[in-house]
């Protein structure tokens, strides 16, 4: 009886006893593969609520252009552009001017200042008919007096000698044939861009020379012209150079493919374009 009241009371005490919070893991058999236990699974955060569904894979939006309306202001790229306005002309530099102009021959008149809006004008413009004695501009051309003189001593100093030389059999040269001088237009009569020289009354476009004997010299693409008229054309081009702040021949662009364009515009440090 007593072992049987031993056993009893050792059997209460083991079914009382707690067991072990942590139970030990159970050991691995050497040579078993390892068991492979899941990650936890992460919980995906809510996503935050839209009162308009967005389209899956719907581009970012850009910002909007500075001349597009928006609800917020436009970020400025710098202070607004004034308008265009005509250059002045002071009396003394346009009495200077005209003196020069007179003094090698050149045949022109005043006319009343131009004004055709959009930066389009002249202050004090000329009609120019004669550049030197005897060398008729046709037609007659509106432009600043800045222009015709440096025509004029284009034509006396560079172009009147060349053609003396390659050109000697035809004659002297009696008649400048322009294409434009004074219009109010954009550059290569383009749509959009900055405002041609010819619209400021700084340029002109010569698009032949006529001879006292008849001969006419068309300005045309003639880079490979052998000739004594080839000569000639890239020679008077080169020296337009010397009296003009831009000259585009026939070689620099479709535009002045049959004309030289001369202009007297002024640049920084007296930069020259010449082509």
């Amino acid at each position: 009886m007593l072992r049987i009241a031993t056993a009893a009371a050792a059997c209460l005490l083991l079914t009382a006893a707690a067991l072990p919070e942590n139970a030990p893991l159970p050991q691995t058999r050497p040579g078993a593969p390892a068991a492979i236990v899941a990650p936890a699974p992460v919980p995906r955060p809510e996503a935050p609520k839209s009162s308009k569904p967005t389209e899956p894979d719907a581009p970012k939006s850009l910002p909007a252009a500075p001349d597009e309306t928006s609800d917020q202001p436009a970020e400025m790229q710098g202070p607004p552009r004034p308008p265009l306005t005509i250059a002045s002309e002071t009396d003394a530099d346009h009495q200077a001017c005209e003196t020069e102009l007179q003094a090698l021959g050149a045949t022109f008149k005043d006319i009343p200042r131009i004004d055709d809006g959009n930066g389009c004008g002249i202050d004090k413009p000329i009609l120019l008919s004669e550049a030197l004695p005897g060398i008729k501009v046709k037609p007659e051309g509106k432009m600043r007096c800045a222009t015709a003189l440096a025509l004029a001593h284009w034509m006396k100093e560079s172009v009147i000698p060349a053609a003396g030389t390659a050109l000697k059999d035809a004659g002297r040269i009696t008649t400048i044939n322009q294409a434009s001088t004074y219009i109010c237009r954009l550059r290569n009569n383009a749509t959009t861009g900055k405002i041609s020289e010819h619209a400021r009354g700084n340029a002109i476009d010569v698009a032949s020379f006529t001879f006292e004997k008849g001969t006419s010299v068309a300005v045309e693409p003639r880079r490979e012209d052998s000739t004594l008229t080839g000569a000639f054309q890239r020679t008077v081009s080169a020296a337009g150079c010397l009296y003009f702040a831009t000259v585009l021949d026939p070689e620099s662009d479709a535009a002045h493919e049959h004309h030289f364009h001369l202009d007297v515009i002024s640049r920084n440090g007296g930069f020259r374009y010449c082509h």
